[in-house]
């Protein structure tokens, strides 16, 4: 067949005329292509009778022998007349599904290579089927099949594994959308989405949301999907922008869309600065759920809890605070009928429970989650150690962290070892919890060099590595805080310049910055520090309260403005126990025994019930 496929087609280009002769026992190609016609008739048959590894080696015969022929693909000289290069068309399409029904998923990944790597004169919607397909098995398969030495040409741009291959492939078919050379596939888009998810491009994926051609999808979608997509990669604040335009006066003719308006709580419920727009976000989401949809009607009510938590801790007025926070019980607790079987509502029932004081509600709630995930979640463990913690049980709530520590990844053990050196200063232990930021540290370091090492181009957001950032931060900070204690001035400033170094306009830096003045008596300087770490964040209580705190120590003549900063203090956080007993003293240093009564009795109380880090 392939001598007779090749003389058989050397003929067939234009001779000169009276140049003419026969060509003896060679087959004629209308024979051979019923030959090849029967052979993958047998294959189809052999396939449905589900003897898929006979049916793809008797196809396999067809590419074997025509590739024999023709090395360099399929010529255009053999025309459209001849059947040959039909069939065989059918053959490089369906040896692939053969190989994959058979379960040789890497037989059918190097076929579907095979029919891609040379011109076998395909049409371009049959062409872009096989490359979609070949994209779908590299995705899904499960088995990583790297090119083969040949076929890796391209030097450091080769794709590196099946993800890398899959999106290169689906790159390809995207233009050629873009070039009105084949149809719009809206599954393209959906395998792209999923690859370029997996390896954290967001902002690639993002941008070819944009550049889907007009009518492909609705304006409230394309709004959606960039969202998702911003999100995705950190940056919240767009994202909202984006369905805050879903929700706005332009899309108020159209249907809404429910899935923006979850979505835009949800991300609210991530920030209390938007708290009152995720209000209007979840109420939205709920008024267009129906009763039926319980799952969907859950995450409503529980997004609404949440940003009415938010809203409780934003707001300046008691009794707007009052009532933000029985709303926020109130819908978790709705949450909690439609949604069961969701362990995040019980969390939040949690710390809501947690922040309002009331300890044995959070308890019994933190322990429900804890159950329901089994134990697998790091700050479910870190919320039970707080709540515990708050009931003075400083031991217990180590314990549990040392548990925890055994059970969590290692995101969540950074963060635990950071509780456990804070639950050690709790107890006086300073040398131990200085020990523990030393193995916190070396982790962080140690992950670092790791990754210095493996650098891959990718990620342009990286939770983790900003987690990790943030913790050596605090680490740093809270090990000036101990030194400082210590009355080892040359030590604490070191950590302080540490943890300037990761990020120097921190309102906690230069707070920890003006205590270490303090400890040393320097009231000027630690005024000035304390009033830099306002001016980053004006409403950062510690320093509110310990600029007081220095006011109260320079005379009588500062005392009405050291109330005025504690006043504002409590305004913002009413459960803060070193405003109350500044307070108490303020009065007392002006008289006013009974009222400093009440303001120590305050303190007292809330002190019995404040963890060793906030809740939330």
């Amino acid at each position: 067949m392939a001598k007779a496929i090749v003389e058989r087609i050397r003929h067939r280009k234009p001779r000169v005329k009276g140049d003419s002769y026969v060509m003896l026992n060679v087959m004629s190609l209308h024979s051979v292509s019923l030959l090849t016609e029967a052979i993958l008739l047998k294959a189809r048959s052999l396939g449905e009778l589900g003897r898929f590894r006979e049916a793809a080696k008797e196809c396999k015969v067809i590419l074997d022998t025509v590739e024999l022929a023709l090395p360099n693909g399929m010529p255009e000289e053999i025309g459209e007349d001849c059947k040959l290069q039909e069939m065989f068309h059918k053959a490089l399409e369906l040896l692939p599904i053969l190989w994959t029904k058979a379960g040789y998923l890497e037989e059918a990944i190097t076929a579907y290579r095979r029919a891609l790597i040379k011109p076998w004169n395909l049409d371009p919607e049959r062409l872009a089927g096989v490359q979609k397909s070949l994209a779908c098995t590299l995705l899904y398969s499960g088995v990583e099949a790297s090119l083969p030495p040949q076929l890796q040409v391209w030097g450091p741009t080769t794709p590196k594994n099946n993800t890398e291959e899959a999106i290169l492939l689906l790159l390809i078919l995207m233009k050629k959308v873009a070039l009105n050379q084949i149809k719009w596939d809206s599954e393209v888009m959906d395998h792209l989405s999923y690859a370029l998810s997996v390896i954290g491009q967001f902002e690639l994926l993002a941008n070819h949301f944009e550049q889907a051609l007009p009518g492909l999808y609705g304006r409230a979608e394309r709004w959606y999907l960039l969202a998702l997509c911003y999100s995705a990669c950190g940056q919240n604040e767009e994202a909202l922008n984006l369905l805050k335009k879903v929700a706005g006066c332009s899309e108020a003719k159209n249907k809404p869309h429910f899935l923006s308006f979850l979505l835009g709580a949800k991300l609210c419920s991530l920030d209390t600065v938007h708290a009152h727009e995720g209000i209007e976000f979840s109420r939205k989401a709920i008024d267009l759920v129906s009763d039926q949809c319980e799952h969907f009607m859950g995450q409503a009510h529980k997004f609404l809890g949440v940003c009415y938590s938010g809203a409780a801790r934003a707001s300046i007025s008691d009794s707007e605070r009052t009532v933000f926070q029985r709303e926020s019980l109130n819908s978790l607790n709705h949450a909690a009928l439609n949604g069961k079987g969701d362990p995040e509502v019980m969390f939040s029932l949690g710390l809501e429970n947690a922040v309002q004081r009331n300890l044995d509600a959070a308890f019994s709630y933190t322990m429900k989650y804890s159950d329901m995930v089994a134990g697998s979640s790091g700050h479910g463990w870190k919320l039970l150690a707080l709540v515990v913690s708050a009931e003075q049980r400083f031991n217990d709530a180590e314990a549990i962290v040392d548990f925890a520590l055994d059970e969590a990844g290692r995101r969540d053990q950074l963060e635990l070892l950071r509780l456990k050196a804070v639950l050690q200063i709790a107890q006086e232990h300073p040398k131990q919890a200085i020990e523990t930021y030393r193995m916190l540290l070396a982790s962080v370091q140690a992950q670092r060099n790791s990754k210095a090492k493996n650098f891959e181009q990718g990620r342009t957001f990286d939770p983790e590595a900003i987690l990790e950032r943030n913790l050596e931060k605090e680490a740093w900070r809270d090990l000036a805080a101990i030194y400082t204690k210590l009355s080892l001035w040359p030590d604490a400033e070191i950590c302080i310049n540490k943890a300037k170094l990761i990020e120097f306009y921190s309102p906690q830096s230069w707070h920890t910055t003006g205590t270490l003045f303090e400890a040393q008596s320097k009231h000027k300087e630690a005024l000035i520090s304390f009033s830099v770490s306002l001016s980053i964040e004006p409403d950062y209580v510690p320093s509110i309260v310990s600029t007081a705190e220095v006011l109260m120590k320079l005379g009588t003549g500062s005392l009405p403005i050291a109330r005025s900063f504690l006043m504002n203090a409590l305004r913002l956080e009413p459960t803060n126990h070193e405003a109350w007993l500044n307070l108490g003293m303020l009065s007392k240093m002006e008289g006013s025994l009974q009222q400093a009564a009440e303001f120590f009795q305050a303190a007292y109380e809330l002190r019995l019930s404040a963890p060793v880090q906030s809740f939330v």
